[in-house]
């Protein structure tokens, strides 16, 4: 059976009056919607809007609500897991790699689950510190490891190709959750094999 594939259901429903505001922007910053090059790109905008933003209709914990007994309680590492997003305040587009690490406590999730995590808290407006912690919190709260950690890598638009205009600067935000807190063993384990 192929892998769900969310799209914001919404952006569909109102397709002609987004497209309808695209036209409208594309106006007010002074160009011409009906010039050949644009006429299509309201439709255009609207359709990536359903697939960038299809977060909106996945249901993050049931995502991980298959879940296997295993006795395996050692940690597991889902690393260099690509992402792109939508930053709240510009809405530009951030993108990098997210790494999780857990601690199985009895319960595990089938590898590519945790991409599809990734996906569907991703692909919203967002901010990264919050994709930091709501997968952290996702992942403990449905699949309760002893211990869980996630590692996000992001390079922003906002920050590379307008104001300070930084390119290549990369931002690194971290969520540490149960064991991870008090073992420093633990969390140097899953550092140091994020970096092979």
């Amino acid at each position: 059976m192929p892998a769900k594939e969310y799209r914001n259901s919404r952006v569909a429903d109102n397709r002609e009056q987004v497209e309808y505001h695209i036209r409208e922007i594309l106006r007010l910053i002074g160009e011409d919607p009906d010039r050949e090059g644009l006429l299509d790109t309201p439709a255009r905008v609207t359709r990536m809007y359903e697939e960038i933003f299809a977060g909106y209709d996945a249901d993050v914990k049931d995502i991980l609500g298959v879940a296997f007994d295993e006795k395996h309680e050692e940690l597991v590492i889902v690393k260099d897991i690509v992402y792109y997003s939508q930053c709240e305040h510009h809405m530009a587009p951030f993108f990098g790699k997210i790494h999780i690490g857990y601690i199985p406590s009895g319960k595990i999730a089938g590898l590519s689950k945790f991409a599809r995590l990734v996906e569907a808290v991703t692909r919203r407006l967002q901010v990264q510190e919050r994709i930091t912690s709501e997968i952290a919190d996702i992942i403990e709260s449905e699949l309760e490891p002893h211990g869980c950690m996630v590692v996000v890598e992001g390079e922003h638009l906002c920050m590379c190709a307008r104001g300070v205009k930084k390119p290549g600067s990369k931002t690194v935000s971290s969520a540490v959750r149960g064991l991870f807190r008090t073992d420093a063993a633990a969390r140097s384990e899953f550092l140091s094999l994020i970096k092979e």
